[in-house]
């Protein structure tokens, strides 16, 4: 485990001098962002409401909740009131210019039942609780425009759910059942 001035250091604001802005690793993700080419009005007001206090405090009870290991940067979620404590104005001000740059994605090889290993990325709890506030504010937005028959990562639907549709298509006489992981169609070949 890092030390927290290692931690600090892995995630200290940048100014606009150059120095580190947020928590990042590697330079995997480009500083660009959708806020220097917004075109609605929507845009600021939607991360006004992502780093509003009442939205964050639900994201980390969230975050607290779910547990999950630590990132690349060490922090667990047991130290991250602390650490925001220190380090949130600089963040919420990086969120809000446009300029936060998630940090790298820890890999983790978890061992299947039946044999091989499952690669998990496991985030920051900094970013988990980023995209957890986000995704409070933007969900019930672009919810209703997802497709009836998506079930992956939706509220109120599951993957037993998508299992009962697809029973009762075959009970309409339909014969073929189609299952995509999009994931793997990015991939490399082989």
């Amino acid at each position: 485990m890092q030390s927290n001035d290692a931690r600090t250091q892995a995630t200290a604001p940048v100014t606009e001098g150059g120095e580190r802005i947020s928590p990042k690793a590697d330079p995997g993700a480009e500083p660009c962002t959708a806020a220097g080419g917004q075109t609605k009005a929507e845009g600021p007001r939607q991360m006004e409401a992502v780093v509003e206090r009442a939205n964050l405090w639900r994201a980390y009870e969230r975050v607290l909740q779910n547990k999950g290991a630590a990132g690349v940067d060490g922090l667990t979620v047991f130290e991250l009131k602390a650490w925001l404590q220190q380090h949130w104005p600089s963040v919420k001000a990086a969120l809000l210019a446009g300029d936060y740059v998630p940090a790298a994605i820890r890999k983790v090889d978890v061992p299947k039942p039946n044999g091989g290993v499952r690669t998990l990325g496991v985030a920051t709890v900094l970013d988990r609780l980023i995209q957890q506030a986000l995704l409070q504010v933007l969900q019930p937005e672009f919810d209703p425009e997802f497709s009836e028959h998506s079930y992956g990562f939706r509220p109120g639907r599951n993957a037993w759910q998508a299992v009962q549709r697809a029973q009762g298509y075959i009970r309409e006489g339909h014969r073929w059942v189609v299952d995509l992981d999009l994931e793997k169609f990015f991939g490399a070949p082989g």
